[in-house]
């Protein structure tokens, strides 16, 4: 009797303890975004306004991410730590975007003394965090990966695009993979022009190069294989032989119109 008793506790506690773990499918995230999120000649775009009208799957979400205490997230894999900030980067811009909709750009969010991504408007590890605080400090400087700067959304055009589904372990490095192909082919952003032996990138490699850099070398040599399937370009790109200009960057809302 006392056996089966101890082995009924032990279920019941094994059971309490799963349904109170983080959920590392990121399901209420990702049907947000399928719902939401849409795609056209390769620029994501958001439906914010229906997000606004019907705000509970995102702030449960939110709030599951607040809830993971700093001891819960070190037992997670380096890839579930990942996603988790990944995603948690991308949310928290929607939940600021929402807070101050309607708006033209993130950048209006902000003032002359804390621009948008130092405010201070959500508790993340069990700290007051701000976006920057994810980027910069939990991503940047923990992992290794220049990938992430084709993940992590700003809300604004100029942006690689929001992918329509939530970032997790399983599919963390295709994600990473085909969000990097698809910003690198856009040539709203990213241009190779053979003729004139030039390539003009997004701003974010003038603003991240040392990312890059540090893990491949220099940003020549990571764009290379992405910007053209030519073997002979590819080397001559790497070998520096294109000169390297910057495309505009583009701060309107990327909200579906």
């Amino acid at each position: 009797m006392q056996a089966k008793t101890l082995t009924l506790f032990l279920f019941f506690i094994i059971n309490i303890s799963n349904v109170f773990a983080f959920d590392h499918s990121h399901e209420k995230f990702n049907l947000l975004l399928q719902a939401h999120v849409k795609f056209k000649n390769k620029q994501s775009f958001i439906n914010y306004l229906k997000i606004k009208e019907n705000p509970a799957n995102l702030e449960s979400y939110l709030k599951s991410l607040s809830s993971v205490s700093k001891k819960e997230f070190n037992k997670f894999s380096k890839d579930q730590q990942l996603a988790f900030l990944i995603n948690a980067y991308n949310a928290f811009t929607i939940k600021i975007i929402l807070n101050h909709y309607p708006l033209k750009s993130i950048k209006d969010i902000g003032s002359l003394f804390t621009n948008t991504w130092k405010i201070k408007f959500f508790t993340l590890l069990e700290e007051k965090s701000h976006l920057d605080n994810i980027e910069h400090n939990l991503i940047r400087k923990q992992f290794n990966e220049p990938r992430i700067h084709f993940a992590v959304n700003c809300a604004s055009i100029g942006c690689p695009s929001l992918q329509k589904k939530a970032f997790t372990a399983n599919n963390l490095n295709n994600l990473l993979e085909s969000a990097t192909k698809n910003f690198l082919s856009n040539t709203t952003k990213n241009k190779f022009k053979k003729e004139q032996k030039e390539i003009k990138l997004s701003k974010i490699f003038k603003w991240y190069g040392g990312d890059f850099k540090k893990k491949f070398g220099s940003v020549e040599k990571f764009v290379a294989k992405y910007l053209t399937s030519n073997s002979n370009d590819q080397q001559n790109i790497k070998n520096e032989k294109f000169s390297m200009t910057w495309t505009e960057y583009d701060w309107k809302l990327n909200e579906i119109q």
